[in-house]
């Protein structure tokens, strides 16, 4: 059994490029927003700080008589030197006032090129006449009753260099998170990956017989995967040791036919006839015999439950078989089944078991062997395979039925007879149990739920 286990080559790198790609979009996407986001809150900040200082704004409003003389006091209080960039703007964006600063830098269509901008989202950038660039402050108030849009002027480029440094800044934190998120995308691959390399390295060990299952412990995602290979491995070494068994099964029952055969051919008192004739009839239980074992290594034992087999007559044709493979020590065979017995299963497996609890009886008798079947109080069906031979002593009763296992070493055989017919009962859920007989030798009892 070849089995081979490869993870896609390409399933680590795959995972690995989608979750960096998926991570380094989300975090450009969120450093683009932090950099908006800064830039609109710097606009804010600097639109706070302008609104604080109207007080200054006003007076200078007031040096060029736009405000009147009856202003409140804090203009006076607050009045300042520090002149501004302004242009003042009506409800149409015409420019109808430009401070001093803007007229000595020659601004003087700052609100028509606003109005052009308005519309867009803060902050409001121009470059204007001057060849500089500026960020620029709507301010709309109301003034002694006059209504003005005031744009105030601030130099872009300190603002740049400002938001520049903050953009290096986020992209620098930026790599970072990056960086650290490949170390751990790494370490994570590695830890997810190391379920499937140990996979990988048992199912080796299982193809090159130093395992035979798979371990526990691993993850939820693979217990299915790992739960359906073990039974997949039990499937197969089941289905290979039935092979096995009905092959050595085969061989055993095949060895009484051929003895039988040998039999036949040396008796001196058949014609050619009748010797073809025995011998087509062993040649035609043999062919049984391969079928039926063939089957039952399919079937995995189990037995046939909805079959009934008429026992007489089938114990007859096993003993006069027997008769001629042991012809010389002149068995008497009793048998005690009354005709309407049946066995519950099929006639392989009760060819099977008579025939390897009588041979058994065969060999070992000193004279005596009896087959009887009957009913028991139970409700089971009860063979019984006697003889008078030595019997079985009571400590190894229990394993002489395991594959292997013999009574006798003494004599040739394989010690698997009795296992098959115990493994062949137990598939009818019934059981083989060993006794002393009546004849003071061996009693085989085969007892089956009906």
């Amino acid at each position: 059994m070849q089995l081979r286990f490869k993870p896609k080559k390409r399933l680590l790198t795959r995972m690995f490029l989608t979750s960096l790609s998926i991570i380094a979009l989300v975090g450009f996407g969120l450093a683009w927003m932090v950099n908006i986001l800064h830039a609109q809150n710097s606009y804010n900040e600097e639109t706070a700080e302008l609104i604080a200082e109207i007080p200054k704004v006003a007076a200078e409003l007031r040096e060029h008589d736009l405000i009147p003389d009856n202003s409140d006091e804090w203009l006076e209080e607050n009045n300042a030197t520090q002149r501004y960039i302004i242009a003042s703007c009506d409800n149409n964006f015409n420019q109808v006032w430009t401070s001093s600063l803007a007229v000595d830098r020659g601004l003087f269509d700052t609100c028509e090129r606003f109005n052009e901008i308005r519309n867009t989202s803060p902050p409001y950038y121009l470059p204007l006449a001057d060849n500089k660039g500026y960020f620029i402050y709507l301010l709309s108030l109301d003034i002694a009753g006059n209504k003005y849009n005031l744009l105030v002027l601030k130099d872009a480029e300190k603002l740049k260099e400002e938001y520049s440094k903050f953009s290096r800044l986020t992209y620098i934190r930026l790599a970072f998170v990056l960086a650290l998120a490949l170390v751990l995308l790494i370490s994570a691959a590695y830890w997810g990956m190391r379920p499937l390399v140990r996979l990988k390295n048992e199912l080796q060990s299982v193809n090159s017989g130093k395992a035979k299952s798979l371990s526990d412990g691993y993850p939820v995602e693979l217990e299915g995967v790992t739960q359906a290979l073990n039974q997949l491995l039990n499937q197969s070494s089941a289905q290979q040791q039935r092979y096995q068994n009905a092959m050595n099964d085969l061989a055993h029952s095949l060895k009484t036919r051929l003895a039988a055969v040998h039999a036949i051919t040396d008796d001196k008192t058949l014609d050619k006839d009748a010797c073809s004739e025995k011998i087509m009839e062993q040649v035609s239980q043999m062919d049984q015999l391969v079928k039926y074992q063939l089957k039952r290594a399919m079937l995995g034992r189990k037995g046939l439950k909805q079959e009934q087999t008429q026992i007489a007559p089938l114990v007859d044709q096993l003993a006069q078989m027997l008769f001629k493979v042991y012809r010389d020590k002149q068995v008497q065979f009793e048998a005690v089944i009354p005709t309407e017995h049946v066995f519950p299963g099929d006639k392989g497996d009760l060819m099977e078991l008579c025939g390897n609890l009588m041979e058994n009886a065969f060999k070992l008798c000193i004279s005596t062997v009896k087959v009887s079947s009957y009913y028991n109080d139970a409700g089971e069906f009860e063979l019984l395979v006697e003889d008078d031979g030595p019997g079985v002593e009571e400590s190894i009763r229990q394993n002489i039925i395991q594959r292997g296992v013999r009574a006798d070493t003494q004599k040739a055989g394989q010690g698997i007879g009795l296992a098959v017919c115990n493994e062949i009962v137990i598939s009818y859920g019934g059981r083989l149990s060993i006794e002393t007989s009546k004849l003071e030798g061996a009693c085989f009892r085969i007892s089956i739920p009906i």
